[in-house]
C-alpha cells in the first residue's frame, strides 16, 4: 500500500512561488511515475505535470508550462512542484498521484495511489 502525503501549501500573492512536496512510502518509489493535479472549487480535478520514474520525462498542462516545474528525488522518496508566477486562477488543492506501470500518462484514471491534498491560495 503506497501512501502519499503533501506539503508546502499556502497562501501567497500573485507572482510569488510555492514548491510543493508529496513524500511517498510503503512502495518502491524509485519505480513508480508520480504525477501532480489540481481541483479548484466547483471544478473537475485536472492534471498538472508528470515525471517518469527515472526522471527523464515530463509532462505539463498547457496553463502551467513555463511556470511550473516538477522534479523528483528518489533517494528522498519526494516529488516536488516547483511553482512560479502564481496566479490567481492557480488557486486549488493540489494531489500527487502515483502510476506504478506503463508511462506517464494526463488522465487521472492512470493513477492508482493519491495524497489527501495541499491547499494552494494565490491572492490578486
Amino acid at each position: 500500500q503506497v501512501q502519499l502525503v503533501e506539503s508546502g501549501g499556502g497562501l501567497v500573492q500573485a507572482g510569488g512561488s510555492l514548491r510543493l512536496s508529496c513524500a511517498a512510502s510503503g512502495g518502491t518509489f524509485s519505480m513508480y511515475n508520480m504525477a501532480w493535479f489540481r481541483q479548484a472549487p466547483g471544478k473537475e480535478r485536472e492534471f498538472v505535470a508528470a515525471i517518469s520514474w527515472s526522471g527523464d520525462s515530463t509532462d505539463y498542462a498547457d496553463s502551467v508550462k513555463g511556470r511550473f516545474t516538477i522534479s523528483r528525488d528518489n533517494a528522498k522518496n519526494t516529488v516536488y512542484l516547483r511553482m512560479n508566477s502564481l496566479k490567481p486562477e492557480d488557486t486549488a488543492v493540489y494531489y500527487c498521484a502515483v502510476r506504478a506501470l506503463g508511462s506517464i500518462r494526463v488522465g487521472e484514471k492512470a493513477y492508482g495511489y493519491w495524497g489527501q491534498g495541499t491547499q494552494v491560495t494565490v491572492s490578486s
